[in-house]
């Protein structure tokens, strides 16, 4: 077990007792190789960067009203003194996917705003905006309730899907409807069940299918298009109940389009 305070070392002994009120952060890790590191992270980085990593989770758990996995603090320290000694060194290492994060996590991405411009206070650097991108990228992970699943992975696949029907419905959306943040969300949530396992799978007889076929051909077709490029790019054939759920929000897009 490994506990972060304070002050929490300071003139103590071996074995001696401590105070659980000293303490902010408990680890308990799942591996001798997660110990070492956990015990390299203490050593090689500046307890200032440890200060910091707190206030930026705490932010986040307020802004976000939600309580971050405990995981976050020492990779999000990690990362901070990571991306300043790139900072430091004058290496700059491009986000591929800041458009994504920007607009498909924007309480995610604001708070992350805000921690960069605690790191640049704090230590009087001018990191750039899009050093936002990266660590709202460990807030989404930490909401995750499923550890495996990767945020750089679930942004590529919502960009991929958002762009195909965007393409497909070749008229202006207006990204600030009410309807288009509907589907982002649906998006979203598509995507964390894809890579968690969690899709529905109902294949033959989906009512649901068969009703926005009679009724939404041209939703339904694009949303097809989405189910083939699923297929191809990952090798994965979604079932026609997530086609049709697709092809509720795809129609609403394109009643709602100039």
């Amino acid at each position: 077990m490994i506990v972060l305070g304070k002050g929490i070392g300071f003139s103590r002994k071996k074995e001696e007792l401590i105070d659980e009120n000293d303490v902010d952060k408990i680890f308990i890790p799942m591996s001798e190789s997660k110990n070492e590191y956990i015990l390299e992270l203490i050593d090689d980085i500046p307890l200032a960067f440890f200060e910091l990593a707190k206030r930026i989770v705490a932010l986040a758990e307020k802004k976000l009203n939600t309580d971050l996995n405990n995981n976050i603090f020492l990779t999000l320290t990690d990362h901070l003194h990571f991306a300043l000694d790139r900072y430091q060194k004058g290496i700059n290492i491009a986000n591929r996917l800041y458009w994504e994060i920007k607009n498909y996590y924007p309480k995610e991405y604001a708070v992350s705003m805000q921690a960069v411009e605690l790191i640049n206070q704090r230590f009087d650097v001018s990191l750039p905006q899009e050093e936002a991108a990266n660590i709202a990228f460990h807030l989404i992970n930490a909401q995750s309730e499923d550890n495996s699943t990767d945020s750089l992975a679930t942004a590529k696949m919502i960009g991929g899907i958002v762009n195909m029907v965007k393409y497909s419905i070749q008229t202006k959306i207006d990204e600030d409807s009410v309807h288009y943040l509907r589907f982002i969300t649906h998006v979203k949530y598509f995507a964390e069940r894809f890579y968690t396992g969690k899709l529905m799978d109902e294949e033959d007889g989906s009512e649901l299918y068969k009703q926005m076929w009679a009724l939404y051909p041209s939703a339904m077709d694009i949303g097809v298009k989405v189910q083939d490029y699923l297929s191809k790019m990952y090798n994965k054939t979604i079932s026609e109940e997530e086609v049709a759920y697709l092809g509720v929000h795809i129609n609403r897009l394109m009643n709602k389009s100039t």
